[in-house]
């Protein structure tokens, strides 16, 4: 046996639930839900939207503070490049991209992999680009209470792409600041830093 599993548990009542109701969806369009190909989609994609709305049941503000520790740092700290993968809650389509996080501590600074993990958090639940940028900022001030924060995502977006005006190569950019990062010298150095290869 493996000494590390990584295991997907689900529900099973509530995903046999959803598997009923992609079962008929799939019924309805006019295919055949016993056809070989077929047999098994309606469990497999009631376990993908139930894995892709997992942050329903998760606490993003307890996740930050299991992980704050007190040091006088006090210079901008952040993480860049986070990729995010959502669905968009106006047609259930995924939006897809990065995300850009700095945070200035104030007493307190948090491990740097529950930056990423939060972002997970309300990314996978049904959402709006914009709302998605603020619950990220909003959570880090409220819960780190830091001396400012900033948040920038850009992001394609399947529902633009695939259907409706079908523009293939557009990007959306949300931010958000609070803080220190409301001065325009303080929001240019970040600016600044997100969008150069320090590599």
């Amino acid at each position: 046996m493996s000494p590390y599993q990584n295991l997907e548990e689900y529900n099973l009542e509530i995903t046999d639930e959803v598997k009923e109701r992609y079962s008929s969806i799939i019924d309805e369009i006019g295919e055949d839900v016993e056809r070989e190909g077929l047999v098994k989609t309606p469990e497999r994609a009631a376990k993908a939207m139930l894995f892709l709305t997992q942050g329903y049941q998760q606490d993003a503000a307890e996740i930050l503070k299991g992980a704050m520790f007190k040091e006088d740092y006090d210079d901008m700290v952040i993480v860049k490049g986070i990729e995010l993968y959502s669905l968009c809650e106006h047609h259930m389509l995924p939006f897809f991209g990065k995300a850009h996080i700095a945070y200035i501590p104030n007493g307190h600074i948090v491990g740097l992999s529950k930056i990423p993990r939060i972002v997970d958090v309300f990314a996978r639940r049904l959402q709006v680009q914009e709302r998605l940028t603020h619950d990220i900022l909003e959570c880090i001030n409220d819960t780190l209470k830091p001396k400012g924060v900033a948040v920038v995502i850009e992001a394609s977006h399947m529902c633009m792409m695939m259907r409706g005006v079908q523009k293939q190569n557009s990007v959306t950019t949300t931010s958000g600041f609070r803080g220190q990062f409301e001065k325009i010298e303080t929001r240019n150095e970040f600016l600044k830093l997100i969008s150069s290869d320090l590599a």
